[in-house]
């Protein structure tokens, strides 16, 4: 309840994240291939309260370059579609780990957030972003990677998205449910890997 008595209403993470996300496809020219759409945001409890361990991870509902169905020890296997409330396709699975990613600095959640939206393949089929190389999520350098992405985040804040947006990033886990009762998200389930038979 607010001083005044009216009730408050639940923080809502993944809504919040949405119009953050949305604000960075739309302002970085290196995201404009992203349909937000078609990106399913979700949270998942953190298995632990350490500060160390994922923050995000970016889920591709299909395999290398966009296909439906993968061979695994020699038996194909195929995706468990996922569609979101009006019947479109969902691409991706953008998940943040609560409470840990809202603890962490703001200039590590804006990171964080690119680079997982970095990960969506530029063709946007389903398939995440490849580099050469052995390591296709990140390229030669993991750190070079998390500098890229850290440059990237202080572009975006420097093109002036309004403080509105993404004010609550500035706030901990804990602040933000004692400020709004509680903090909630939607929740969307691992896709599940379905054998098919054999041709």
């Amino acid at each position: 309840m607010e001083g005044d008595g009216t009730p408050v209403s639940p923080f809502n993470f993944t809504h919040a994240m949405r119009r953050v996300c949305g604000d960075m496809v739309c302002r970085l020219s290196e995201l404009g291939h992203i349909d937000l759409d078609q990106v399913a945001i979700s949270v998942t409890q953190a298995r632990s309260t350490v500060s160390h361990g994922l923050y995000a991870s970016l889920t591709p509902m299909r395999f290398a370059a966009g296909r439906r169905q993968t061979i695994i020890h020699g038996r194909p296997f195929r995706v468990a579609p996922l569609l979101d409330s009006q019947g479109r396709e969902i691409l991706y699975v953008l998940t943040f780990c609560l409470p840990r990613f809202l603890n962490a600095s703001l200039e590590e959640k804006l990171s964080t957030t690119l680079h997982e939206l970095w990960h969506i393949g530029p063709q946007f089929d389903g398939d995440l972003r490849r580099h050469g190389g052995r390591c296709y999520a990140h390229g030669r350098s993991r750190r070079e990677y998390d500098r890229q992405m850290d440059r990237l985040a202080q572009r975006w804040l420097a093109l002036d998205p309004p403080a509105h947006l993404y004010g609550f990033l500035q706030w901990s886990f804990d602040e933000l449910a004692a400020e709004y009762g509680a903090v909630v998200g939607s929740r969307v389930r691992a896709p599940k890997l379905i054998p098919m038979a054999a041709a």
